[in-house]
């Protein structure tokens, strides 16, 4: 019996596989007012593979921290993840994507469902997500904030 060698798109996919730590954060001026999103992807090594900064215009800062996860997780998608872990200082968030809070806000359940639907077709195994503070979260939160100034700065309101 005669194995073929592997394809050499399954092994430069495999070979990138690893293991993503991603901070997110949703700014939202006023709530809701001019809102804007951040988000830091990093590998093992704590390097920086990527950043995300993006205006969003007029929304809610739940809004907001929502679409920071979603753009994240479509960002990620390329690094073809074996594992996430996602790091918000959005309390509700974190709960509400473990399943400990209920989301009683509906405008919120669309956003919710993208976020999962992108995490269930991802190649990655495990995603987990971590509360933390707001003070360990400043590279995300300055991409948000910055996403927001960039669009003031050009005169655009």
């Amino acid at each position: 019996m005669h194995l073929l060698p592997p394809h050499p798109l399954s092994l430069s996919l495999t070979s990138m596989a690893r293991k993503l730590f991603i901070y997110t954060d949703g700014a939202s001026r006023n709530n809701p007012g001019e809102a804007g999103i951040g988000a830091v992807i990093k590998d093992e090594r704590g390097e920086t593979l990527e950043t995300v900064s993006e205006y969003l215009g007029i929304a809610t800062n739940n809004v907001a921290e929502y679409t920071a996860l979603i753009q994240a997780l479509k960002a990620a998608q390329k690094f073809n993840p074996s594992q996430i872990d996602f790091y918000l200082d959005s309390q509700l968030v974190v709960r509400q994507m473990i399943g400990e809070y209920k989301i009683k806000n509906v405008g919120l359940i669309p956003l919710v469902r993208e976020a999962q639907e992108l995490i269930r077709r991802m190649a990655a195994g495990k995603v987990s997500f971590h509360h933390i503070p707001r003070e360990e979260n400043k590279e995300a939160d300055a991409l948000a904030n910055e996403a927001i100034d960039k669009r003031y700065k050009k005169g655009v309101k």
